[in-house]
């Protein structure tokens, strides 16, 4: 087990609880992050029961179900279930000796989706008057279809405020996604979690340990490993989408991912992209968000502006670099040819827009307080008007927290650059910004500007930063060790 500490802890404490009655925890996360693993595991060690449903009929979700409650209880001859009511029943019926015991439903999103019903079975199973029969059963209902496992507790769901576990297993962080793919050289790592981000399943299951043995062997790693047709990662992107419940028209979601891929933040730009009004795109977007494919980031400086992202990054690499050649990527052998194309397509709409959002993500969760200022609470990118110049400037990392008045304030901005050696122009860049934001009351002369490289600093830069605390350069050493 790696990294999933809290999850374990929680999952333990859960399976352990005190008490005579059945009690509902709800398990969810996205797809390849080891939920079934975590489930599997604190089954096995108290000795409980689960099950993994299939997509398959009422009639014979039942006939499964009851065949494997009845080898859990030793019985010779399978359970004959025939509604989900005396299933529940029985379920709520297998601790003994008054000893909590786990009971897992894994996939079970299939199961209602055969049986509507179930849901609100379950609550009445859950019932104080129900409880008299019950044991202290802990009972846990695990999904990857993100938007109907949220929709089981919120709103007037019948569960809602019946769980005494709302669990959501994430993709790994990019450092500890370098740790588990054991990636030491931080360029490598980065260039890696730009393809595959950090879902645990990648690295064993789809690659069976295939990983980069560094910068040099990264470019042969892509094309063995992810445009290889004959390995699972080439179609993973695909499957991504065609297993969303919520995703009926594909080829429609597909175009909105290709647009944001292709850097179309903007509904007006997505739109323009696919040729259709932005108010065509409203609910195409918002069933991408539920289902934890994009997210919807506000502006840091603009309350009317806001940026679509594509939250799984070998979702935007499939759709810059392996759509637009997918006849090419069908046919063995053509890989490299494909590889070597896309080069200035993967560092542009891949790596660059990868590279600003773990400069976000290490403002945001890694870096110390000390290192703003302050300490944070949000950080976003955002777009600053200069009226002067009839222009526009992106800010990359704008961290905003408490300076010690207990307001918010904007404590620094920054400008990331992959494949770029920052020098004295890029920081007097951020100075313009600074005093633009300055003249709004949006900054201060103590917001401080941060420089984030993959790639260097100049020495006059560097002799800057030494003079100047305010002024703070990371490259990716600081971003996977340092604060």
């Amino acid at each position: 087990m790696f990294a999933r500490d809290f999850e374990w802890a929680e999952l333990t404490r859960f399976a352990a609880l005190p008490g005579p009655r059945a009690t509902l925890g709800v398990v969810s996360g996205r797809r390849r992050q080891g939920k079934t693993f975590l489930l599997d595991a604190v089954s096995r060690a108290g000795g409980g029961f689960m099950f993994t449903a299939t997509e398959t009929t009422e009639a014979d979700a039942l006939r499964q179900f009851g065949e494997a409650l009845a080898r859990y209880r030793g019985q010779p001859t399978p359970f004959r279930f025939t509604h989900w009511d005396e299933a529940v029943t029985e379920l709520m019926r297998i601790a003994v000796a008054g000893e909590p015991t786990v009971a897992v439903i894994d996939e079970f999103p299939f199961l209602a989706k055969a049986s509507p019903s179930l849901p609100s079975i379950i609550q009445r199973a859950l019932d104080p008057a129900a409880q008299h029969t019950n044991t202290p059963v802990r009972l846990l209902l695990c999904g990857s279809a993100v938007s109907f496992m949220g929709g089981l507790l919120s709103g007037s769901a019948p569960l809602r405020g019946r769980a005494g576990l709302e669990l959501i297993v994430p993709t790994l962080d990019f450092r500890l996604a370098a740790e588990f793919w054991q990636i030491t050289d931080p360029r490598t790592a980065l260039l890696t979690n730009a393809v595959v981000g950090g879902t645990p399943a990648y690295r064993r299951e789809f690659t069976q340990g295939d990983t980069p043995s560094g910068a040099d062997d990264f470019d042969a790693w892509v094309t063995r490993a992810v445009l290889n047709p004959a390995r699972p990662l080439f179609r993973e992107a695909r499957y991504l989408l065609a297993e969303e419940p919520d995703l009926h028209d594909t080829a429609l979601y597909h175009s909105v991912l290709a647009a944001i891929a292709a850097g179309n933040a903007a509904r007006g730009g997505i739109a323009d992209y696919l040729g259709r009004k932005s108010t065509d795109l409203a609910h195409p977007l918002t069933v991408l968000q539920d289902v934890g494919m994009i997210t919807h980031e506000a502006d840091a400086f603009r309350r009317n502006r806001s940026a679509y992202r594509i939250a799984e990054p070998l979702v935007t690499f499939y759709h810059a670099v392996m759509r637009p050649a997918w006849g090419d990527l069908e046919r063995p052998g053509r890989a490299p040819d494909v590889w070597r194309r896309a080069q200035a397509t993967f560092r542009s709409k891949v790596v660059g827009p990868h590279f600003e959002q773990v400069c976000r993500e290490w403002a945001r969760w890694h870096a110390a307080s000390e290192t703003h200022g302050g300490q944070v609470t949000r950080v976003a990118g955002g777009t600053v008007n200069d009226p002067a110049a009839k222009t526009s400037h992106e800010v990359d990392v704008a961290v905003h927290g408490e300076a010690g008045d207990g307001r918010e304030t904007l404590l620094s901005i920054g400008e990331a650059k992959w494949n770029e050696v920052m020098g004295s122009g890029h920081l007097e860049r951020l100075k313009h910004i600074r005093t633009l934001l300055t003249s709004r009351g949006t900054a201060t002369e103590a917001t401080r500007l941060h420089c984030y490289s993959g790639a260097g600093f100049t020495e006059e830069l560097h002799h800057l930063a030494k003079s100047d605390p305010a002024i703070q350069l990371i490259d990716l050493p600081r971003l996977y060790h340092g604060e």
